[in-house]
């Protein structure tokens, strides 16, 4: 009997590259749906912690479920209201800022031509406008504002993944053969994900928290949009700090003047030094098991696929394609790639 003739590798690798390009392709078609379902896992991620815990108190399940679900929807329509009132106002005022920034932006080149540096405004609004930082953080807000709009269908989607989380377990368990040997690690990695996103909520919460009540103290307008915009970009690694501090400090020099933005530039790195560089390490133990140029690449990937959410949603996007890499033999190579230097040497002794 005859055998099938095999492909050769490269139309192997010609065929995986082009389904991939088409399922990103679809993912963007689709991005309005997928990120709403995203948001959804995302959001009964965080939830299950507190819902297994209250059940372990001894609450009924029915009772422990009502409790999450009441928080959800407290902080849900919180934040809507907080969005919905601050981006009005703040849209509003987006053209006198724009201007302020102008005369200011103006009297700086003065000051430098005076000083022998020839600077033409065309020169710098080439390559640089201020006003532009202002408008990137309305596009940020109306794409988390235009997400929120499917917000019914986000909540009934994490209460049903919610009430699924006890038996997804046994599901998979009896699906699969050899089921223990299997999923030992895929459960171990998917609890260093749920390990970072709580922790990730929790840092993130008082990243904003801390930067709200500093620019409230300075007397900075929308002094509690600045600290939603910390708490939400402090999910978006390597940048999202520096995404969020940009517009309030323009603001802040428009509004009270340079000296008082260098006051709010400190505080801004105080906070995050003490939460990036000393609270998170420390709860996080070996971190995520990304390579930090993984971690910049999946940024930029998600929130070019998805937008803003994507960007939010980068890192536990790329951890969950990691785990799935991991599973089969053919395409560990594909997850080494996408660790740390540090996995290798665990990589190498496993194999052999």
């Amino acid at each position: 009997m005859s055998q099938a003739p095999q492909r050769p590798r490269a139309a192997n690798i010609l065929i995986t590259f082009a389904a991939f390009v088409v399922v990103v392709a679809g993912l963007r078609a689709a991005a309005p749906i997928v990120v709403s379902f995203l948001l959804s896992i995302f959001v009964a991620i965080i939830s299950a912690p507190p819902l297994f815990w209250l059940e372990n108190r001894g609450l009924p399940k029915w009772l422990a479920m009502l409790t999450v679900i009441t928080g959800i929807v407290a902080v849900a329509f919180g934040i809507t209201t907080l969005l919905g009132t601050s981006i009005n106002d703040f849209s509003r005022d987006i053209p006198f800022y724009k201007t302020r920034l102008k005369e200011q932006f103006g009297g700086l080149l003065t000051w430098l031509s005076s000083h022998g540096i020839q600077i033409t405004r065309e020169q710098v609004v080439g390559d640089f406008n201020p006003g532009k930082a202002i408008e990137l953080v309305r596009d940020i807000f109306n794409g988390f504002g235009r997400v929120l709009t499917n917000a019914f269908l986000i909540f009934l989607t994490v209460i049903f993944i919610l009430f699924e989380a006890h038996s997804f377990p046994r599901k998979v368990r009896a699906a699969i053969e050899n089921p223990e040997k299997k999923l030992k690690r895929f459960e171990q990695i998917t609890e260093n994900l749920i390990r970072y996103l709580a922790i990730k909520t929790l840092s993130s919460l008082g990243t904003g928290i801390a930067i709200g009540v500093w620019l409230a103290i300075m007397g900075v307008e929308y002094a509690v949009l600045w600290g939603l915009l910390a708490f939400l970009l402090n999910y978006v690694p390597s940048i999202g700090s520096i995404i969020a501090a940009v517009p309030a400090l323009m603001l802040t020099v428009v509004q009270l003047g340079p000296i008082s933005a260098l006051w709010v530039a400190l505080g801004y790195l105080v906070v995050n030094i003490v939460v990036g560089n000393m609270i998170e390490p420390r709860f996080m133990g070996r971190g995520l098991g990304l390579s930090t140029l993984v971690v910049f690449l999946s940024l930029v990937f998600w929130g070019w696929v998805l937008g803003p959410v994507g960007m939010l949603l980068s890192v536990p996007l790329t951890m969950t394609l990691k785990i799935a890499l991991d599973s089969s033999q053919e395409t560990r190579w594909m997850a080494i790639m996408l660790g740390p230097e540090a996995s290798v040497g665990g990589a190498k002794s496993e194999a052999s």
